[in-house]
């Protein structure tokens, strides 16, 4: 596989496990790197990943602060370009798209669109000469837990469409996920995914049929989510507006 530097940011949380992961790529022997998801707003974290370099180039898996919030300020340091699918977090560099082919630090980086998550979520497929490819998954898919599907733009259709993506591309192969441990093999995880979000979807079914087909999101977490732990309730929420558009987009 390529060379990869974890650099865990000190941001632990409910939502962020044991903090966010910034991963720092260079094939063997290669002077540069490549910096994927800068992480917060944290000067210790951006100067470890500086250090890390020279930084050549700097992706973004998704648009939420815990991945991005430090991206100005490694470019101030690094003088490398920052590059995402939204424009609002590009710094210096274009607007990645789904289907590119970076080359850099030594890697081929083959840019995913996996949305869902959010709609600018992308994952990315790393290949060093000789070596195995990785697959950087973002907060599509994570290391423990499973993935809230996140207001205002996510869509569970779309996640469920990238899932299948990933499986597809991940069986056999290493995931490398912004939160939680490394995945031995991604295609496994993923099918883990699919099974336990379309239980959840039966749940939210069931919920519907004891509750009346215009129950709101809060009735249904109540009646499908008891016995998540409060501190994620809020996460529970997002991804139950999610369920019930995929289910009242249904064809009756």
């Amino acid at each position: 596989m390529p060379q990869v530097t974890v650099v865990r940011a000190d941001n632990p949380g409910p939502m962020t496990l044991d903090g966010t992961r910034s991963y720092v790529l260079r094939a063997p022997g290669s002077p540069s790197s490549v910096v994927v998801d800068p992480g917060p707003d944290d000067e210790r974290h951006l100067a470890t990943l500086a250090a890390e370099g020279p930084v050549g180039l700097v992706l973004i898996t998704h648009r939420h602060a815990d991945h991005t919030a430090g991206s100005a300020r490694l470019r101030a340091l690094t003088g490398a370009p920052v590059r995402a699918v939204d424009p609002e977090h590009c710094h210096g560099g274009e607007p990645l798209r789904g289907g590119e082919r970076i080359d850099a630090a030594g890697v081929r980086v083959d840019v995913l669109a996996t949305p869902g998550h959010t709609a600018d979520s992308v994952s990315f497929v790393v290949t060093a000469p000789g070596e195995a490819p990785v697959v950087l998954t973002g907060d599509t898919v994570l290391g423990r837990g499973t993935t809230v599907i996140a207001e205002p733009d996510g869509s569970l259709r779309d996640y469920l469409a990238s899932l299948d993506m990933l499986e597809r591309v991940g069986d056999g192969r290493v995931g490398l996920p912004a939160h939680g441990p490394a995945l031995d093999d991604l295609g496994d995880a993923v099918r883990a995914y699919r099974t336990h979000r379309l239980e959840r979807l039966a749940q939210v079914r069931e919920a519907l049929a004891a509750l009346g087909p215009a129950a709101d999101a809060d009735a249904v977490v109540a009646h499908v989510y008891a016995d998540v732990d409060p501190s994620v309730r809020r996460a529970a929420r997002q991804s139950v507006v999610a369920q019930l558009a995929y289910l009242r987009d249904e064809p009756a």
